[in-house]
């Protein structure tokens, strides 16, 4: 191992990546640690084994779970919008050699003793028992104006110029439509 680095990155999350394959990038020779024996930080992805070290201490999770490698655990649940300026800056800095991109088949959360599925479209958001009856009504609204959305049809953008307004001004019309004139 070289004694001498432009850069010492302590920690392996994604800040800390991107910093590191920026560095590099520039040229700027990069040493990158972490004190933990996985990546990612408190973004990390971790197996059964991972997992019940981390919160169990040394303990072995039980046999009737099964096979350690059957499971990916986010500690905290992560996603990259598909076309954006963090994509652009993964692509550049090669950090996407270390990131695994998939199609999401759902996403579940642990609330009130239950594993519950985060709603995805009209029909789950009312069926959700995650929300109150107004949260679901909005989170339908919201999904039926994503679904019927045609970039190329003015008709379906609601008066809304999408490449001007933030995300923040876009969920409170489709929220609430009194917000916005």
């Amino acid at each position: 191992m070289d004694e001498e680095y432009d850069v010492i990155v302590l920690g392996t999350g994604l800040k800390e990546c991107i910093l590191s394959g920026l560095l590099s990038v520039d040229g700027l020779k990069v040493l990158h640690m972490d004190r933990n024996d996985y990546y990612g930080g408190e973004s990390t992805s971790l197996n059964l084994i991972q997992l019940w070290k981390k919160f169990r201490g040394d303990d072995k999770p039980p046999p009737h779970l099964g096979s350690s490698k059957d499971y990916n655990i986010d500690m905290n649940p992560k996603f990259i919008m598909a076309n954006g300026m963090l994509v652009r800056v993964l692509i550049h800095t090669d950090v996407t050699k270390y990131l695994y991109f998939k199609a999401v088949d759902g996403s579940f959360v642990f609330n009130k003793a239950k594993v519950h599925k985060v709603p995805s479209n009209d029909m789950e958001a009312l069926k959700s028992p995650l929300m109150g009856i107004f949260e679901k009504r909005r989170a339908r609204k919201f999904f039926i104006y994503v679904q019927d959305y045609n970039e190329s049809d003015p008709k379906t953008h609601d008066g809304l110029d999408l490449t001007r307004v933030t995300t923040k001004e876009l969920l409170a019309y489709v929220y609430v439509p009194f917000v916005l004139p």
